[in-house]
């Protein structure tokens, strides 16, 4: 049974959400207090963490960027603002999703599903070291590196480069990452792709990495090897 950690103020949606998920085996924890979500967080160890952004003390994205300090769990946001700022924000922070209010239950268990199934699948499944430009990348802990050191992604930004990686020096389309990394399009924006992308760029680019990943205007991305790679 998964464990997930709901971070939500709202006692009624709390207790809704919670019956829901329990419903499909979920095991659902709440907030004993919310000026020290870290200390409900390293007591639980969810599997998977849901959080509003309005939160009393401080907001959602604090302390998001709290347990990714700690921990690369996934990360959904719930909440009624619709600011894209905030998607973006949360996409930035290294969340997994982001769930506007109101939304369907149906919509929220599939997303979590899928999350959940891609994580599992993940570490069971591909627990191997590949050689890329030079870097040894780590699908088991989410870490690469080279020379000039180590750095640790988020698995949202480890699978979108699995997915490059695996089929390098060939052009990857969006919809194909969309499809393979959430399960389903019609419950992902183009634009936080975008955003995952860039983040993992950036990461990147800590070890000269960057340059590598390519984007292919109106195709898609393509993970580059080497010499085929403008040096």
């Amino acid at each position: 049974m998964s464990k997930i950690l709901l971070i939500e103020d709202d006692t009624s949606l709390f207790q809704a959400i919670k019956e829901r998920l329990a419903s499909w085996d979920y095991d659902v924890f709440g907030v004993s207090d919310f000026n020290d979500i870290m200390q409900d967080f390293t007591n639980v160890k969810p599997d998977l963490v849901i959080i509003d952004i309005q939160l009393p003390k401080f907001d959602g994205f604090h302390w998001c960027r709290m347990i990714r300090a700690n921990s690369n769990v996934p990360i959904v946001f719930l909440s009624s603002r619709d600011h894209p700022a905030d998607q973006v924000m949360s996409m930035q922070l290294g969340a997994d999703d982001y769930v506007q209010k109101p939304f369907d239950f149906d919509v929220l268990i599939a997303k979590i599903h899928a999350i959940l199934r891609r994580v599992y699948d993940y570490n069971t499944e591909h627990l191997e070291l590949r050689s890329w430009n030079k870097a040894t990348v780590d699908y088991a802990k989410n870490t690469i590196t080279n020379k000039k050191g180590t750095i640790e992604l988020t698995k949202n930004e480890m699978y979108i480069l699995k997915i490059l990686i695996e089929r390098k020096n060939e052009i990857v389309s969006r919809v194909e990452i969309i499809q393979n990394l959430w399960d389903d399009e019609r419950f992902i924006s183009d634009n936080t792709l975008t955003v995952n992308v860039n983040r993992l760029r950036k990461r990147l680019g800590e070890l000269g990495l960057d340059r590598f990943i390519e984007t292919k205007v109106g195709q898609g991305y393509q993970a580059k090897e080497g010499t085929h790679s403008n040096d």
